[in-house]
């Protein structure tokens, strides 16, 4: 049975991930505010259910993908990712 730890009620199926993005800087180094139309979707996030199948990632670890991997869904406002766990590239630790 997967696992889920998430405020938002959200189940994967079978080998995939359900990943919240990690928070982008809102600023540079040198104290510049960085425009959102200027952000780009960061490739680090974290774990916020896992499915049934999943077996090298665990909730709440921090893990890397490829850019354009994945489903993005939005649910209450937010932007969520849904990537099979092959796409994930390694765990930030």
């Amino acid at each position: 049975m997967g696992e889920t730890k998430s405020a938002v009620k959200f189940r994967p199926l079978k080998e995939r991930v359900f990943v919240s993005y990690a928070a982008e800087a809102e600023k540079t180094a040198s104290g510049l505010y960085i425009p959102d139309a200027a952000k780009e979707k960061p490739q680090k996030g974290k774990i916020e259910a896992i499915g049934s199948e999943v077996k090298d990632v665990k909730v709440g670890e921090t893990v890397l993908f490829d850019k354009y991997s994945g489903s993005k869904i939005n649910i209450d406002d937010e932007e969520y990712l849904i990537l099979k766990e092959e796409d994930i590239l390694g765990v930030v630790e």
